[in-house]
């Protein structure tokens, strides 16, 4: 195997974390995910001669999975609706600490966003891409980009009820048993 090919596979195999990451924020089921992400590499190794290595591999491939995503529902042609939450609850396991209870909420918030306001914000918000790389990899301008994540991050705020720092960490009723555990 070529260096290249080395360095290509090292690069591609880097990148699955983010890249599973990016596909679970995307369909929420975890068999679904593992499967466009195997899509995904299975695309990016038979093209592997598209790649221009010493470019950005992770936008290269967040790309792929982002059109095999979108491929994949104009094939199936319909999706389940569930914006009242009713099949999502009935699978969930209802956990019993505060950050899961959190990472909750903050998930319903976020599969109530526009698509296009939920893509922008979890490629620049959660998967760490620049505003720039973000609209390469949606292919629109630098400027929409921006606004879709200001309008992602406004709406979020709002549904979750965020005001300030302070809505942050412990409630009212846990702060103050929290609190006596850093005290020394």
């Amino acid at each position: 195997m070529s260096s290249e090919k080395n360095e290509f596979k090292r690069e591609m195999l880097a990148a699955l974390p983010s890249l599973r990451a990016f596909a679970m924020s995307l369909i929420g089921r975890h068999d679904r995910a593992d499967d466009l992400v195997q899509d995904t590499i299975m695309k990016a190794w038979a093209k592997q001669d598209h790649f221009q290595m010493g470019t950005n591999m992770k936008a290269w491939l967040f790309t792929i999975l982002r059109n095999e995503l979108y491929s994949q529902m104009r094939k199936r042609g319909r999706e389940v609706q569930d914006s009242d939450g009713h099949f999502t609850e009935s699978l969930a396991h209802h956990p019993e600490q505060y950050g899961s209870l959190d990472l909750q909420d903050f998930r319903r918030a976020l599969e109530t966003l526009p698509p296009d306001q939920r893509e922008a914000i979890i490629l620049v918000g959660a998967s760490g891409f620049s505003y720039e790389e973000a609209a390469t990899i949606c292919g629109c301008a630098l400027g929409t980009i921006k606004s879709r994540v200001n309008r992602a991050r406004q709406r979020l705020q709002d549904i979750l009820k965020v005001q300030g720092e302070n809505d942050y960490g412990p409630d009212e009723t846990s702060a103050p048993i929290t609190s006596r555990a850093f005290v020394s």
